[in-house]
């Protein structure tokens, strides 16, 4: 069986000042062209079975600048729906809401273009992604990659390794990186996390 790739976007202008950008289609900074830019030796000579991007233009992009041609978008790959807090940082919603965690106390609804998911309708996303790459994976053509971002990519995680979506937590995954999911002896494991090639 093959591996299964992770790569999270590069640096967006609100990544990097820690708003929470789900479903608006904010553009890699030059930081982030740079990171993406810099992936490209690790997937030169590399030959995916398949490659699966978010739609948003930030991931996209980051697989185009990586040498990862030929990829399809899949919108369950999208970032969560952070709804009424789309836009907002952890800091700006502790003012209102000590304590505050994504994890487990959820986002309130927003606009029509931003309604809101809870962990457990990432995860149904994740999970879907899963199934459909697993006989991919299996074949033996060749590793996966998913282009994709932060949370949602913490939250498939914590679902290929048996976990809840809310131990998405416990996998910090920063812009312009790639991670690795594997197996032994036939159970999931983590074979590299946040690795910057």
């Amino acid at each position: 069986m093959n591996d299964l790739l992770l790569v999270r976007h590069g640096e967006t202008a609100w990544s990097a000042g820690g708003r929470h950008t789900g479903r608006t289609d904010v553009p890699l900074t030059a930081r982030g062209v740079e990171e993406a830019i810099s992936l490209a030796p690790f997937f030169r000579g590399r030959r995916p079975a398949l490659v699966l991007t978010s739609p948003l233009r930030r991931a996209v992009v980051t697989a185009e600048l990586a040498g990862l041609t030929g990829g399809l978008t899949d919108p369950d790959l999208s970032e969560w729906d952070y709804g009424g807090y789309e836009g907002v940082t952890t800091a700006e919603i502790r003012r209102t809401r000590p304590g505050w965690s994504l994890w487990t106390d959820g986002v309130p609804p927003g606009d029509a273009a931003h309604p809101g998911e809870s962990a457990a309708e990432v995860a149904a996303r994740a999970d879907r992604a899963l199934a459909r790459v697993a006989p991919v994976l299996a074949e033996g053509r060749g590793n996966v990659v998913l282009v994709a971002h932060g949370h949602f990519l913490r939250v498939l995680t914590a679902r290929y390794l048996g976990l809840s979506p809310q131990e998405g937590r416990l996998f910090l995954l920063r812009t312009g990186t790639v991670s690795r999911l594997s197996t032994e002896h036939g159970l999931p494991v983590i074979a590299g996390w946040n690795t910057h090639p």
